[in-house]
């Protein structure tokens, strides 16, 4: 562990999302309440996303327990290139409590951040320390900032700009001693990010307290995607408006405004014990060769399939349902995370 260096200084960047994976990185759904009783349906359409992915790069599948990891094997059996890790865990958002993986020409490195749950709402002492557990066999140098991120809090390109909302990263239950400019500097110091792009908030309803993966996504180097709400009388209307309008005025490394395709959200408002459920397109996953896509059974599925196919034109575009993945707070991208060629 290298707490105290700075990767950016010995050249290492985040890769997009879109550069070449040596695979995936997800966990197996294994608790009842933590799904509400619907365990049974969550891993069905994990196992259909797991081997969607298995088709296009090896998948590597964290497992809790014995149970988890047969019920895994089971569903997942005629699956190729999927290994298999035994790793206490808390939840399944892996793209939250994972590390992010950095590299340096061929050398690979993980920075590996705190992770406290979006402020304390879970238990979270396994998944905290989940990514030890995982990075030991890869015995690459892990650099660890001692401070409270997730991944799904930002999105990056290749020239080192990222997006990200002030309602997360400011957020006082993550980091409250620290200001909006020392964010900056460690986004920096051990993302390699150059210029982050900020906005102010997220979906209603969204536990991880506005989450940049479950609005607007860099598609390419120079094109943001930006979830739009066509009800005027939802609560998530004013604040995609307020977020595209902000987008709007942002400039690449070349001064030039970003080019801006709007996402819609799905149309149907759907609420489970009182609360709203974030559904979004935007928790899609781009990997090598193929995107996938939520699907929640709502009228603008399909049109979100389109806009999404037409922005990644030599990636096969597959929509796959999250209709109760998404009871858990998220989707596609929450689960998973890329590990860089």
């Amino acid at each position: 562990m290298l707490k105290s260096s700075h990767p950016y200084q010995s050249g290492f960047l985040m890769p997009p999302e879109w550069a070449p994976h040596k695979g995936t990185w997800a966990s197996w759904p294994f608790d009842q309440d933590i799904w509400h009783g619907f365990l049974h349906e969550v891993r069905a359409e994990h196992a259909a996303l797991l081997r969607t992915i298995s088709h296009f790069e090896e998948v590597h599948l964290l497992c809790c327990d014995e149970e988890c990891e047969n019920s895994a094997r089971t569903l997942l059996s005629d699956c190729p290139k999927i290994y298999y890790y035994k790793v206490p865990l808390d939840d399944v958002w892996f793209r939250d409590n994972g590390p992010l993986f950095i590299k340096q020409k061929n050398n690979l490195a993980a920075t590996k951040w705190l992770f406290n749950a979006w402020g304390k709402k879970f238990e979270f002492s396994k998944d905290n320390n989940a990514s030890y557990e995982i990075l030991k066999p890869l015995n690459i140098p892990i650099f660890e900032p001692d401070i409270v991120m997730e991944g799904g809090s930002i999105d990056i390109n290749s020239n080192g700009f990222a997006l990200t909302t002030r309602q997360c990263l400011r957020n006082e239950n993550r980091n409250p001693q620290l200001q909006e400019s020392d964010l900056e500097k460690y986004l920096q110091d051990y993302l390699g990010v150059r210029k982050v792009l900020w906005l102010e908030g997220g979906l209603e309803g969204d536990h991880t307290d506005g989450h940049i993966d479950t609005i607007v996504r860099f598609v390419d180097d120079h094109t943001i995607l930006s979830s739009v709400c066509e009800d005027i009388s939802d609560p998530n209307y004013e604040t995609m408006a307020n977020n595209l309008e902000v987008l709007r005025s942002f400039r690449d490394e070349n001064d030039q405004p970003f080019r801006i395709e709007l996402l819609p959200l799905p149309i149907e408002r759907k609420y489970f014990q009182g609360e709203r459920i974030p559904s979004s397109y935007a928790n899609f996953y781009i990997g090598n060769g193929f995107v996938v896509v939520p699907q929640y059974g709502d009228p603008n599925d399909e049109k979100a399939l389109a806009v999404i196919s037409r922005l990644f034109p030599s990636r096969k575009v597959i929509g796959l349902s999250s209709k109760f993945i998404i009871l858990g707070g998220g989707s596609f991208h929450c689960l998973t995370q890329q590990q860089p060629l």
